[in-house]
């Protein structure tokens, strides 16, 4: 195979890069330089950083950006968001300021229930399992105990822990279903040890359970692991004002424009392919914080896109209405998040992005990233039912489009003016560019 190496995660790691800028480079010395550049040079903020994962070469640096003035629950709040999409941050704290003066924002944790579960083959009598289940329950509960002790000091630990069956949709298949509270943690790894634990006391008391024959004794674990669908982890977050209030310089007819934006969200809930960028344009503004906080962005995803399915046809996360003159609109998300443990307690820039957001409780956190996707949505549905997604958008990645040119301080000053009135798009800002050298030759 070409390219193919041996033993590569015990090279060094000057040697991992050496071999990489030989292999893949026709200028192995300019890729050696800008995987260099990159490195802090602080070496042991470096080393932190290359212990995150494995095979470090250099760090992939996205902006950090602030989003101020959200009025959550009464009190202001500064969000930090990761990204690197142009408009996301500025959409997001103009939605803040835009509701600052309508009362803000209100949110609510409905729930915080994760989820784990142990998946088996079980070829034997159905009842005769339940019995065992029955009998053994708190078995799982007191030999996990060395794990939960320290969790329920803190009010959280295992909830619950019930036997299905799903032989209905697979062959022998069943599971032990948990429940779980992590409290602030984000809880994975609290939650996969007692999964573990749980497979372990299902084999060894089925062995020696004397209602099973020989067979039945003998069950299959298949395996153990969380759930990143977490629906009855769930935060709401909502805005709302009199339809007249909505008015402003952008908005000259508010009755119009909330009758426009309820028909926007409504076409968003029966259309799944308008619904996809609709959650899309939600995401960013709620991976941005998760990211900034050192939370799993992918997990949050699968879990938030399985739940807008979760009525059996992908559809909208938000919702509107207007009623009795009120318009309100609103999300319910599933978010399973953490402000301790992992990289919140390592990752530099996480700390500082917690002590940004005063240092809050995981419901705090759930409810701040819920607002941040509801400020989003209600930024992006604004732009759609007004002046159109691309005029805000396509002035933000002006900027990014300038840089790609590498124009010059004096040609950014023409650039900048000449767009003021005309219609950004990458071809039309390269032509100008060309045109502007032309006439310096």
């Amino acid at each position: 195979m070409d390219n193919a190496i041996a033993g590569f995660s015990k090279l060094s790691k000057e040697e991992k890069i050496n071999w990489i800028a030989k292999e893949y480079f026709s200028n192995p010395e300019e890729a050696i330089s800008t995987i260099k550049n990159y490195w802090n040079s602080d070496v042991k903020l470096q080393k932190l950083h290359d212990d995150f994962i494995e095979n470090t070469i250099t760090n992939f640096y996205l902006p950090l950006g602030i989003a101020p003035n959200f009025l959550i629950n009464g009190k202001f709040k500064t969000i930090p968001m990761v990204i690197e999409e142009s408009s996301v941050v500025a959409a997001a704290a103009n939605a803040a300021k835009f509701w600052s003066k309508r009362g803000g924002f209100k949110a609510t944790v409905l729930n915080t229930e994760k989820i784990g579960q142990v998946h088996f083959i079980y070829k034997g009598d159905a009842l005769k399992l339940e019995q065992f289940f029955t009998e053994k329950k708190s078995t799982f509960f007191t030999e996990t105990e060395s794990i939960t002790k320290n969790m329920q000091k803190r009010g959280g630990g295992i909830l619950d822990i019930v036997l299905n069956n799903k032989t209905h949709l697979l062959e022998n298949y069943y599971q032990l279903h948990a429940t779980f509270d992590t409290k602030d943690s984000m809880g994975a790894n609290f939650i996969n040890s007692c999964l573990e634990q749980f497979a372990k006391t299902l084999k060894s008391e089925a062995a020696t359970f004397e209602a099973f024959s020989a067979e039945e004794k003998g069950l299959q674990v298949v395996m153990s692991i969380l759930s990143n669908y977490v629906p009855n982890c769930l935060v709401r977050a909502e805005v709302s004002c009199k339809v007249e209030e909505l008015g402003d310089k952008n908005i000259s007819n508010p009755h119009d424009f909330a009758e426009k934006f309820v028909r926007a969200v409504q076409i968003a809930t029966v259309e799944p392919y308008r619904a996809v960028t609709h959650n899309k344009g939600i995401m960013n503004g709620i991976d941005a914080v998760v990211l900034a906080t050192g939370n799993d962005f992918r997990a949050v995803e699968a879990g938030i896109h399985a739940y807008a399915s979760k009525n059996g046809s992908y559809s909208s996360l938000s919702h509107a209405k207007i009623e009795n003159g009120i318009f309100s609109f609103w999300i319910e998300i599933p978010l399973a998040l953490g402000t301790v443990g992992g990289l919140t307690s390592l990752h530099p820039l996480v700390k500082l992005a917690l002590q940004m957001l005063e240092n809050p409780s995981a419901k705090e956190l759930m409810e701040i990233v819920a607002v941040a996707g509801l400020a989003q949505n209600f930024a992006a549905l604004r732009s759609l039912t007004t002046n159109g997604i691309q005029q805000g958008h396509m002035k933000m990645h002006l900027g990014n489009i300038i840089n790609q040119l590498e124009a010059s301080d004096a040609e950014r000053i023409l650039i900048l003016n000449h767009f003021k009135d005309n219609t950004v798009s990458h071809a039309a800002v390269v032509e100008f560019v060309q045109d502007l050298r032309k006439v310096k030759l």
